[in-house]
């Protein structure tokens, strides 16, 4: 039986690793989407990277696939040379979730070191989500 810990490892070796100082540059970059794929809640308490999308990890594959009545545009076909950077609290989520980008076919595709526990450890900013009443 694989551990979780093992799945991680063996999805790194297939992916880009990107530091935080990389990942710092590219939020200027219009041809970069920033991907936060933590549960919501994590948000809401502790906010995000400036500019990110949330795109919630148990949802992703349907979000990218585009025969799937969930698909988002962010992911069609047609924005698939942006390059996606993904984070999420430590750097072992995120890292899962890039491989499955990239066996969905989305290429540029990388995560963030560290993950947005790292990022509030060096001081980087930070940008409040608010919780919004369910419609």
């Amino acid at each position: 039986m694989k551990r979780a810990m093992d799945l991680v490892r063996e999805a790194e070796e297939h992916i880009v690793t990107l530091s935080l100082e990389e990942v710092s540059a590219a939020m200027s970059d219009d041809y970069t989407v920033i991907v936060d794929i933590r549960d919501v809640r994590e948000l809401w308490r502790e906010g995000k990277v400036p500019g990110a999308v949330h795109s919630p990890r148990g949802m992703n594959e349907f979000w990218i696939d585009t025969e799937s009545p969930y698909h988002k545009p962010m992911y069609a076909p047609e924005n698939r040379g942006k390059r996606f950077i993904l984070y999420c609290g430590g750097a072992w989520r995120s890292a899962l979730e890039a491989k499955m980008f990239k066996e969905m076919g989305i290429e540029n595709v990388a995560h963030m070191a560290g993950g947005f526990s790292a990022w509030k450890e060096a001081g980087l900013p930070v940008e409040r989500v608010e919780q919004k009443p369910p419609k």
